[in-house]
């Protein structure tokens, strides 16, 4: 597998995409997620983000995007974030990407207004057509696990009943590792998602909220999981995910740290290729 990161890791301290972009190859990445809006992208930061990654020999891998819409209960809403979604995965075929890796919302009013099964059902209708549409552009869909109580996607065992009961060939897994620990998912749960996890999220916690720390600044306990995910046997990228650096004048430091740590995990494990 390809050791990667997301970018956002210096977007969200005011670096400029090219910066970060030279500084995440130069680490030594194999690859590169790309957080952005792609709506609103302009036609300029489309050309310096394809050239720069061609420049610095580092592919793109995946687009993410949070799409709560995607399960609102007003039809209009649903329709603008499909929209929205095929505009991401227009934007991904055209940096030659894999995945667009994509979060979905959480229950409205606590599963007590609007029935669960009515938000779970127009998720499965979305991704559907979503699916349809990154087969013709050859990309497919990451389904992202959320930790959260009210998460539609908050637990292996979710994650697995809904890549089944959307049955679409497009339409597959992301592994989280910190997300499956802060929902009780065990390494041993992955076995769940043989042939439907396509890419993989690393990232650390203190075992109860969400964190996106650096492996080793936290508790999780890398070792079963990245061996439960190489039993898994498919060729992926792990992408390093953080989020809100303590100390944002020692970001570069903050990412260097995290890709030295997981690149010793992938080592150990015998992922790396």
């Amino acid at each position: 597998m390809k050791l990667g990161i997301i970018n956002s890791a210096f977007e969200q301290v005011g670096m400029d995409t090219v910066t970060g972009l030279k500084h995440i190859a130069r680490i030594g990445f194999d690859c590169v997620d790309i957080f952005t809006e792609a709506m609103t992208i302009t036609p300029e930061e489309r050309r310096l983000i394809a050239v720069t990654c061609e420049k610095e020999h580092l592919p793109i891998v995946s687009l993410p995007v949070v799409a709560t819409g995607l399960i609102d209960f007003n039809e209009p809403v649903r329709a603008f974030h499909v929209t929205r979604c095929k505009r991401y995965l227009d934007l991904a075929a055209e940096f030659d990407a894999r995945n667009l890796l994509l979060v979905l919302g959480e229950y409205l009013w606590q599963r007590e207004v609007i029935p669960a099964e009515a938000q779970w059902g127009w998720a499965i209708e979305s991704c559907r057509m979503l699916g349809d549409y990154a087969g013709e552009k050859n990309l497919d869909i990451a389904l992202e696990l959320e930790p959260f109580r009210l998460s539609l996607l908050n637990s292996v065992d979710r994650m697995a009943q809904f890549v089944d009961e959307c049955a679409h060939p497009h339409v597959r897994a992301n592994i989280d590792v910190s997300h499956c620990v802060l929902s009780d998912s065990g390494p041993e749960s992955l076995a769940k998602l043989k042939n439907k996890a396509i890419h993989v999220h690393i990232s650390d916690c203190d075992g109860k909220v969400h964190g996106d720390l650096p492996p080793g600044k936290g508790i999780v306990k890398f070792g079963p999981y990245l061996q439960a995910i190489k039993e898994l046997q498919f060729d992926g990228a792990i992408s390093i995910e953080l989020e809100y650096a303590p100390d944002p004048a020692r970001i570069v430091e903050w990412v260097e740290e995290a890709y030295r740590e997981t690149a010793r995990l992938m080592q150990l494990a015998g992922m790396r290729n």
